[in-house]
């Protein structure tokens, strides 16, 4: 049996895992394959025909097409059997996410009904409410939106000044106040909505939509997401039955926060799920585009590109169905309140997947135009368009900057509920401070000796030192900072990058450590962009920190990854890549 902390949220950070324990997408199972492969026929045959149209902002095609997937079933997917819906466990909804973020607009709008708008009620609503509303959920009778972010209270969401007053019969409290930027806002017909009772609780209630006081403003203009529904809703003292009260009053932000866990964790996959098809349209217009006499998929640096995207993709594959399969295991026979709290438990990883996820996609698209040369500049080309939605990512669930704060916020907090993180550090600082000696001042050759000589362990033992050297390095933070930390943001950001690194790059080499050996060459390629990204993070947290020099020669070893014929890897990756694109 594994350490208890080898299963809880944040435990990679504390030590390594046997790549017995970890899942990987090579164990997804036939029936979830299958169902992923509903959406996909459904994307492929029904949205991808009228994507231009979508994009026009024809909102009655996508409410038509969003009740086709509900005939369907796709609709109700997370939504209990009992209730009208499938059940289905985070590992198949995650590749619906995959499937769905395919198409841009209205992968956003089927996100936002499916997830945020959804999940409030199936993990926090009460019997009355969960009959009321999720079997015309999962039909598409009824479609949903997510009403927290306000003009004055974005990634400070306890910040609103949205007001439930209560009436003076005591049957429904009054909601006063705006929202902005609601995704599905032009045809929702439910929504889950944030206000204070009294001014000071913070309560989320359950809005429909045709009650008095509610109102939408027009369509905002987007730079991307154009085909999605984002409008402004006002409440002018509407009256919400008190039985709408979803939780308890007071007890809203328990709900928002494990909402936008569960959004940052499926906005990375979905930004797994887009970068694909990115890489796709890339790599298939590489192989057609002929300059100087042949494709220009012929060309080293094109093919760099190709291999970089892939690499990252692989990555962040791992790390998504690291991430869902634990949840799997942690959550199959609780009812949703346990399950609520083991959710929240995963914050960390959540928050890391949104940020690896949406910054894998934005150097994927970044890449593609450049592959696509002016013609990726042109609108009637679609990587114009995927450049455009892409943006939206670093922002959507908290911009990555929040996110990155809150990596480093959740271990600390998961570390006075339990985590062994303190000894963890302690230990890390004293082998850091024996590697500080061995080296006397020159480079610093510390990594721990593999278990083994496999290609896969020689990759561990550069997560192996990164997890040594960030513990360490969070350890003199403490020291030096201790309850100011929060303060010191750069410091924290930069011990964010070393911890999302490390986790995406420990979970590539341990898929192929469990015996996943086709992965090997992407997992290489990413050893090498990982190892640099992790030196030049924790370089700039010893410089914050002012530590002796002894210790920059440690953060500088980890860009010293043991991988040899960097171009030939590449150029291998690539070629695979190019085969697959039609």
């Amino acid at each position: 049996m594994a350490e208890e902390w080898k299963v809880r949220g944040g435990g990679f950070v504390v030590g390594e895992v046997d790549p017995a324990d970890i899942f990987t997408p090579e164990e997804i199972r036939p029936e979830q394959k299958e169902i992923a492969g509903l959406a996909r026929e459904f994307v492929e045959k029904e949205v991808f025909p009228k994507a231009d149209e979508i994009e026009k902002g024809n909102l009655e095609l996508t409410v038509e097409l969003l009740k086709k997937m509900g005939e369907l079933g796709l609709l109700g997917a997370e939504i209990p059997e009992e209730y009208g819906g499938m059940g289905v466990d985070m590992t198949t909804a995650a590749l619906l996410m995959e499937e769905y973020s395919r198409t841009g607009s209205f992968g956003v709008s089927v996100g936002a009904h499916t997830g945020i708008g959804t999940l409030p009620i199936v993990y926090f609503g009460n019997e009355a409410q969960k009959k009321a509303y999720l079997p015309d959920l999962a039909t598409g009778k009824r479609l949903a939106a997510y009403a927290l972010t306000e003009p004055m209270a974005g990634s400070d969401a306890l910040g609103a000044r949205t007001t439930a007053r209560l009436s003076e019969d005591g049957r429904h409290y009054l909601l006063k106040g705006q929202k902005q930027w609601i995704t599905n806002s032009g045809f929702a017909d439910v929504f889950v909505v944030y206000a204070k009772v009294d001014g000071e609780k913070f309560t989320a209630f359950i809005v429909e939509r045709d009650w008095k006081g509610l109102s939408v403003g027009p369509e905002v203009k987007k730079m991307g997401i154009k085909g999605s529904s984002t409008r402004m809703l006002f409440l002018d003292d509407v009256p919400v039955p008190a039985e709408n009260v979803l939780g308890e009053v007071g007890k809203g932000a328990r709900i928002a926060f494990t909402i936008l866990d569960i959004g940052r964790l499926k906005l990375g996959i979905g930004s797994l799920g887009s970068q694909r098809e990115v890489q796709k349209m890339a790599a298939s217009y590489a192989k057609g585009r002929e300059q100087f006499g042949q494709p220009i998929a012929r060309f080293p640096l094109i093919q760099e590109k190709l291999a970089f995207m892939a690499a990252e993709a692989y990555a962040l594959e791992s790390a998504a169905y690291r991430t869902t399969g634990l949840l799997d295991r942690r959550l199959h026979g609780l009812d949703q309140g346990q399950a609520t709290r083991v959710i929240a438990e995963f914050a960390l990883e959540c928050s890391a997947l949104k940020v690896f996820g949406s910054e894998v996609l934005g150097r994927t698209v970044d890449e593609a135009v450049q592959i696509h040369g002016g013609y990726g500049y042109m609108e009637e080309f679609p990587v114009e368009r995927a450049y455009r939605d892409a943006r939206i990512n670093r922002i959507f669930e908290g911009t990555n900057e929040i996110n990155r704060l809150l990596i480093v916020e959740t271990l600390v907090r998961q570390a006075m509920a339990g985590l062994p993180v303190l000894q963890a550090a302690t230990d890390a600082l004293k082998e850091a401070g024996a590697a500080l000696e061995a080296a006397q001042g020159g480079k610093a050759s510390w990594f721990p000796q593999g278990k083994g000589d496999g290609p896969a362990e020689k990759l561990l033992a550069l997560t192996r030192g990164a997890r040594i050297l960030g513990l360490a390095l969070a350890g003199q933070a403490f020291q030096k900072a201790g309850q100011d930390l929060e303060k010191e943001q750069e410091l924290v950001g930069r011990l964010a990058d070393l911890i999302l690194y490390l986790f995406a790059a420990e979970s590539a080499f341990l898929r192929v450590a469990k015996g996943h050996e086709e992965g090997l060459l992407p997992a290489q390629i990413f050893a090498q962009e990982a190892g640099w990204r992790m030196a030049r993070a924790a370089q700039e947290a010893v410089d914050i920190l002012g530590l002796e020099k002894g210790w920059r020669e440690l953060a500088l070893s980890l860009a010293d990854v043991p991988v040899t014929d960097l171009k030939g890897l590449r150029r291998a990756l690539a070629e695979k890549v190019l085969a697959a694109a039609p």
